[in-house]
């Protein structure tokens, strides 16, 4: 199998020779920590971790990840120099001190954020949030042909990926105020997912006249350790709407089946049936440390493509500790089918080269029956 015939078996929990092998990411700080204990520079070009070549290849039309999409940003510039500490705005125009010369591996103090009301919403954020600024669309035509020239030449599933609700309001409003709003500014709140919806289906509407697309996804983040951060009657009164809106109108569009994926941190169990509602088909990446094991939730949710759920801690505790923690998922997953493993988040730095590339080789000599 190549690699796309892989990832589209996994997707329809057909038969494959392996489990799809890829990686979530790796910190920046990890990959050189890695040169110092001897990875060569070369390592990607000599697939020393034994990775499958994409078998997707993203659209890549800006409609948000972590962040709204947008347009134009925000100036990233330095408000306040502390010290060892500085005060930055970033491009989501939020306000944050971070240590100085380090934004990476450590959570920042966010000390504004752009929506505090709806006068700034209309007249500072909004106008930034713009489906018909046609500037948004002008690579599209470019852009859409290479996924469709990838996905006839190699079988690649062809991505779009887009920023969730919850995340989006976040973004705008910080943890916080987004909450008080949940209950104080419930008009502002659904002016803002309106415009959400909006850009979303003029982003999709546009790709999907030039390329049929195989998977929607939607970083969300809306789950802490313990569960939801909003209750689910909140995700069904100001999300779920919009998602389903978006989602079906996406899938109306075309005859080709469309997976909805969805990226939560957090402990992720009380999500899954909320997400089902909006259509999701795949969901990642499985915190262990929230207390998700993707083993219990295949069997509570067979027809749920997952990927994730490998304990990033796990990698930097040893050889034995790697593997119990495989020896406990890869041989149920094999079996199950529809599921791809990668670590739980980005690789961190405390993970040795030694290690990983140990967990590699095991994991790689597990993943078929």
């Amino acid at each position: 199998m190549n690699a796309g015939e892989r990832m589209r078996a996994t997707y329809e929990f057909k038969p494959v020779d392996h489990l799809f092998r890829r990686e979530f990411y790796i910190w920046a700080e990890t990959i050189e920590r890695w040169k110092a204990e001897g990875l060569p520079d070369d390592f990607e070009e000599r697939n020393l971790f034994d990775f499958d070549p994409p078998g997707m290849v993203d659209v890549g039309l800006n409609l948000g990840w972590c962040e709204p999409p947008f347009l134009p940003g925000y100036e990233d510039q330095v408000i306040r120099d502390e010290g060892d500490t500085e005060i930055i705005q970033d491009a989501a125009g939020r306000w944050l001190r971070v240590f100085k010369g380090r934004r990476h591996g450590f959570m920042p103090d966010y000390l504004r954020h752009p929506v505090t009301s709806m006068r700034d919403w209309e007249e500072e954020v909004a106008p930034r949030l713009n489906p018909g600024d046609e500037d948004r669309y002008a690579t599209l035509n470019g852009q859409c042909a290479y996924a469709e020239a990838q996905r006839q030449s190699g079988g690649l599933m062809i991505r779009q990926g887009m920023v969730g609700g919850y995340m989006y309001l976040r973004a705008l409003m910080g943890p916080e105020d987004l909450l008080v709003a949940f209950c104080e500014q419930p008009e502002l709140i659904h002016a803002m997912m309106r415009q959400w919806a909006g850009i979303m289906n003029e982003g999709l509407k546009r790709i999907q006249a030039l390329v049929e697309l195989d998977e929607l996804a939607m970083g969300e983040d809306i789950c802490y350790v313990k569960g939801l951060l909003i209750s689910p009657d909140m995700v069904r009164e100001f999300l779920l709407p919009y998602y389903q809106d978006v989602v079906n109108h996406a899938r109306k569009r075309q005859r080709r089946k469309i997976y909805f994926n969805v990226d939560t941190d957090g402990f992720a169990d009380m999500a899954v049936p909320l997400y089902l509602e909006a259509g999701m088909d795949v969901m990642d990446p499985w915190e262990v440390a929230s207390g998700c094991d993707v083993v219990r939730a295949g069997r509570q949710w067979p027809d749920l493509v997952l990927t994730g759920g490998i304990d990033k801690r796990i990698l930097a505790a040893g050889k034995d500790a790697i593997n119990k923690h495989l020896e406990h998922i890869i041989p149920p997953m094999v079996e199950r089918g529809g599921y791809i493993p990668t670590c739980d988040h980005g690789v961190p730095v405390e993970v040795s080269l030694e290690n990983y590339l140990y967990y590699r080789r095991r994991l790689c000599e597990m993943d078929h029956r």
